[in-house]
């Protein structure tokens, strides 16, 4: 019985099946790649979303606890606290500067009150060239310069504009800024209403995040317990 001659691949078959391989890897490679880069893409959109709604759920929280204050001593020399509803516009990024009842005291039986010189404002990122981020700043206990002080946190990041419009239940109509310490401004008097839009820049070529709400503040008038009128 003969054995039949075995014939081996010839170098051109070898290189052939590698080319064919390494065209199969790369299609696998490009298709794991570009699942992975989805979902990175997606969890980036979905982290930005809930910056977004966090954000502006602390500042309508923060805002509709906004209040204003007669107690303050006769002599001007010993006045160690303004409340204040300061509001300033700008093309793309406003600022509002008051006192609120907005501290939430972490500690056990810390000797703390609930009020609080809140700011929210737009800043840049010193690491990051034309990042902006929104940030806000907590000063407690309340002193004498409603804009400046405490401690500062972001609260989102890669912010395109942030407006807020104010409605004056004395004229009905909407303005862009406010300032309860001037007389040329609306002394000793909060906004009926306040608008807040907040856009955050999309995630890889998607569009912006949007978010915009409307709420009334309670405490429109400033407190005057047990001050003769």
């Amino acid at each position: 019985m003969k054995r039949r001659g075995q014939r081996g691949m010839t170098l051109l078959e070898i290189l052939v099946s590698l080319g064919v391989l390494a065209m199969i890897s790369l299609l696998i490679y490009g298709a794991f790649d570009s699942l992975s880069r989805g979902r990175k893409g997606e969890a980036m959109r979905v982290e930005r979303a809930r910056q977004g709604r966090d954000a502006m759920e602390r500042i309508v929280r923060e805002i509709s606890s906004a209040f204003l204050s007669l107690h303050v001593p006769n002599n001007q020399a010993l006045v160690t606290r303004t409340t204040a509803f300061i509001a300033s516009s700008g093309p793309n990024f406003d600022r509002l500067d008051f006192a609120s009842f907005g501290h939430l005291r972490v500690e056990k039986e810390a000797r703390e009150s609930d009020q609080a010189e809140i700011g929210f404002f737009v800043v840049r990122d010193p690491d990051v060239e034309g990042k902006m981020d929104l940030v806000r700043r907590e000063q407690t206990p309340i002193d004498i310069d409603p804009k400046r002080g405490g401690v500062v946190n972001v609260l989102a990041e890669d912010v395109e504009s942030f407006h807020l419009k104010y409605l004056d239940p004395l004229t009905g109509t909407w303005v862009d800024s406010w300032d309860t310490t001037q007389a040329t401004g609306q002394l000793n008097r909060l906004p009926y209403e306040v608008r807040v839009s907040l856009a955050l820049k999309g995630v890889k070529n998607s569009p912006p995040f949007v978010f915009t709400t409307k709420f009334v503040l309670p405490m429109q008038q400033p407190l005057s317990f047990g001050i003769p009128r």
